[in-house]
């Protein structure tokens, strides 16, 4: 057996089969390339489901957690730590807005926000007790965590694990008139993805983040954006909500804000929000620990630039005009997205997008199917063209356009 077979076979017997991974065992990387254990470099054109936007081993980040390593790593929130005041403000002032309650897991703020929404509601808006509820759309991903998988609509991430959590309604994603309908005057909060990620990148109809905006203000509701994967430069801005004027009342952050260095997540909000936690209410032993808030301080300094949010408009740009040839050759059905951020559904005729996928790995480039025939394109933002390039020439290839 290959290095490769046997560290494969060592894995699926010994770890729980939780994830269908492709057949590459990594072990370099290094901006937009990874190396596996036989040598051999792939494209990586998934960047950790936008964990990676600034690219494997960016020596920023790693000098950043190199230099906090040597001094304290975890203090718990026990104590305050010399990192923490300006994570928090920095953080809060990329937003627009006051305060921040950091985690460690996109999953942990989805839920920290929920529990924010369902207090604000009850604290503020003087909802009845235990009656709060939240709207969120179809198809949505917010984790996998017992709590957000009772509003998840998929049926592998639901079945087998009920009871589910009460308190949620689901409408169509994009549907103003579903959502309108759907919120009464007991529901706290609306809950969405600008751009929904794992469903195979699907952007709403032009005005509808819009529309929610108006309606969640008019209706004394939260308007909380899940921008785990859409925010951080991965769309063109800073935050997806910005392509169409929105600024919601809570931010849910997590991903590149760590830069697939360590896990870090955010809920910010203004003070009017988060302001009705009191100690011992909510926490996490890691939320906001020393070595996350260097990482994090540093991927915000990064930001700051502009210089990651223009590059991914610029080659999203590039990348869009790429993959509107294949649409018009037939070899893909339709093309979502927006920056360097793509779904597209594969012809059924080509095969589905796990096999499209794996035909890929073949000749150097990783991808990453979703629900049977779609695969998403998502490049570390430092990528360059030229290598951008030869990966959709792959991608030409395995398609045979």
């Amino acid at each position: 057996m290959s290095a490769t077979e046997t560290l494969i076979a060592a894995a699926e017997a010994h770890s729980a089969h939780n994830y269908h991974p492709l057949p590459v065992v990594v072990a370099t990387a290094e901006g937009a390339w990874m190396t596996d254990v036989e040598g051999r470099r792939y494209l990586d054109l998934l960047a950790g489901y936008s964990a990676l936007n600034f690219g494997h081993g960016n020596r920023r980040l790693v000098e950043a957690a190199r230099a906090q390593l040597e001094r304290v790593t975890l203090t718990s929130r026990a104590f305050y730590h010399d990192r923490f005041a300006a994570f928090c403000q920095e953080l809060a002032e990329l937003c627009g807005m006051e305060m921040v309650l950091p985690m460690n897991t996109g999953a942990e703020a989805v839920e920290t926000a929920v529990k924010t929404a369902r207090k604000w509601g009850y604290r503020v808006k003087g909802v009845p007790w235990e009656m709060a509820k939240i709207v969120v759309a179809a198809d949505n991903f917010h984790g996998r965590t017992t709590t957000v998988i009772s509003f998840s609509t998929d049926r592998e991430a639901r079945a087998d694990f009920g009871p589910y959590t009460p308190g949620f309604e689901i409408v169509p994603y994009g549907d103003v008139a579903a959502m309108r309908s759907a919120v009464t005057e007991n529901t706290v909060a609306v809950l969405l993805e600008p751009i929904q990620g794992e469903a195979g990148v699907v952007v709403p109809p032009e005005g509808y983040l819009p529309a929610v905006r108006e309606l969640t203000r008019e209706r004394e509701v939260l308007f909380v954006a899940d921008e785990i994967q859409s925010g951080l430069g991965r769309t063109g801005r800073t935050f997806a909500c910005e392509h169409e004027g929105v600024v919601p009342d809570m931010y849910v952050l997590g991903k590149a804000l760590g830069g697939g260095i360590v896990p870090v997540s955010a809920v910010v909000a203004d003070a009017e929000v988060l302001g009705v936690f009191r100690p011992g209410e909510h926490g996490s032993t890691f939320g906001g620990n020393p070595l996350a808030c260097a990482v994090a301080l540093e991927v915000l300094a990064m930001l700051r630039t502009g210089e990651f949010q223009e590059r991914s408009a610029e080659l999203g740009a590039f990348l869009h005009g790429e993959l509107a040839g294949l649409k018009e050759s037939g070899q893909v059905t339709q093309v979502r997205g927006r920056g360097l951020w793509a779904g597209l559904d594969i012809a059924p005729s080509l095969g589905t997008g796990r096999e499209v996928a794996e035909r890929l790995l073949e000749r150097g480039v990783l991808v990453k199917d979703t629900h049977g025939s779609t695969i998403r394109v998502a490049p570390p933002l430092v990528i360059s063209r030229k290598d951008l390039e030869w990966g959709l020439e792959q991608l030409r290839t395995v398609l045979g356009a």
